[in-house]
């Protein structure tokens, strides 16, 4: 980085503080220019020195680190919150995301460890400021309404809202990730403008079969800016795939899942339908609020299963389900994967048992898959010859055709299904793991 990096320490042991500038001492590009020992004068010192970065101890007296960042975020804006405590626990991180900071980092740490969080959020927060800036001079650009033109990638107000398709399965080792990552990146060869939406919040698995840096932004840093006040533009956090798909992935570390509400998913949603031909959700086999947030919102549930009996005893509950929640059955769709791989059972017999056809098949090709997998490429792009492959595409044919009407839908009230799994009925709805 050019310019120097000005750094406030805020703790109230003087060990500490003074321990902490001598480990940042030694960085050429990061420079303390002020500290203090209590919340309430980091607000001061903040507001007056203005830090590019502000160090804040979670655990001190009168005012916590937790109230000290919601204050902050009025004092001096432009600051960048890291996040210090001695204890690791998800609540922590939730609430100290909520108040705004940036990042969480837990004592002890190395030097290593703190110059490059410093450096990490001050990247992140520069870029946000350009792209901030040049949102605003293309939104001046645009004003002047006499030429009658419209931003350059505005979609026209009657356009077409693009499809969402979500993939679900009630057990997990069926293949849903990588059909729900080969499905997009076929798509967006047939010429259709595709997101990808990593669901697995907790463990998304997207970014690594797409070979992406895992330190991109995430789901995770949209609704940490949403919760302060300060939401980012949703192209910000999505990744652009050289494979012509647009990536929103899953949060780095697990315990920054619970960042994420129903209420994120819903705008996240919107958002994207609103840009994009083809919407592909790869979602959690567990009927979480998360969950049911992509299931309601889809035009299209994909329920992904094999010829195990597991999956099948797993999939016949989850229809059962999809009755509870109101679904009408023409957003449903039966997905059997690895479909010439029965071992002793038969397609025909488990469709006698679930009675229904299945809407689609993929044939069973483990070297070709697995051999994509470890390049982190896509098999539809790197053996588009293979079985495998033109199954796929014509899977990514049918679910990006043109946009069922609204009536496939979720109902508006499902009040019932809460209280139904709130009566304790609910064990249905988690099987597989």
């Amino acid at each position: 980085m050019s310019e120097r990096i000005g750094v406030v320490i805020v703790d109230d042991i003087p060990e500490t503080r003074d321990h902490l500038a001598k480990l940042l001492g030694f960085e050429p590009d990061i420079e303390v220019v002020g500290a203090a020992g209590s919340g309430r004068e980091a607000l001061d010192v903040a507001g007056r020195l203005r830090p590019d970065v502000l160090l804040l101890d979670i655990n001190m007296p009168e005012m916590d680190g937790i109230a000290t960042a919601e204050q902050l975020a009025s004092r001096a804006p432009t600051t960048a919150i890291i996040m210090m405590s001695v204890q690791g626990e998800a609540d922590y991180l939730r609430r100290s995301m909520l108040a705004g900071a940036r990042e969480f980092l837990v004592k002890p740490f190395s030097s290593e460890e703190l110059a490059a969080s410093i450096r990490q959020v001050v990247t992140r927060e520069r870029e946000k400021m350009t792209r901030v800036g040049a949102a605003a001079g293309n939104a001046a650009a645009a004003a002047p309404a006499a030429n009658g033109h419209s931003p350059a990638h505005a979609a026209p107000a009657d356009a077409p809202a693009g499809r969402v398709v979500t993939m679900f399965s009630p057990k997990g080792g069926v293949g849903r990730t990588t059909l729900a990552v080969n499905v997009a990146a076929a798509a967006a060869s047939l010429g259709q403008r595709v997101a990808l939406v990593d669901g697995s919040l907790q463990f998304g698995d997207i970014g690594m079969m797409l070979n992406l840096d895992p330190k991109n932004k995430s789901i995770a840093d949209f609704a940490r800016d949403s919760a302060a006040g300060e939401p980012e533009p949703l192209e910000g956090v999505l990744v652009k795939h050289r494979i012509g798909v647009d990536v929103l992935m899953a949060p780095p570390s697990p315990e920054m899942a619970e960042l994420v509400t129903a209420e994120h998913l819903l705008r996240i949603i919107a958002a994207v339908r609103a840009t994009h031909d083809l919407v592909v959700i790869d979602a959690w086999p567990w009927l979480h609020d998360s969950t049911l947030a992509f299931l309601d919102q889809s035009d299209l549930i994909l329920v992904v299963m094999t010829l195990e009996i597991t999956s099948i005893k797993n999939a016949r509950q989850f229809l059962g389900v999809i009755d509870q929640l109101g679904y009408p059955p023409a957003k449903i769709k039966l997905l059997l994967n690895r479909a010439d791989s029965g071992y002793g059972i038969r397609m025909q017999d488990v469709e006698s048992s679930l009675g229904r056809k299945f809407d689609h098949t993929i044939a069973s090709d483990w070297r070709t898959v697995i051999y994509a997998l470890n390049r982190g490429v896509p098999f539809v792009t790197g053996a588009k010859q293979a079985r495998v492959s033109e199954d796929v595409v014509a899977l990514a044919r049918a679910v990006s055709g043109t946009k069922t009407t609204d009536e496939t839908r979720a109902p508006a009230a499902r009040k019932g299904v809460f209280s139904w799994r709130s009566q304790g009925k609910a064990t249905a709805s988690r099987q597989g793991g």
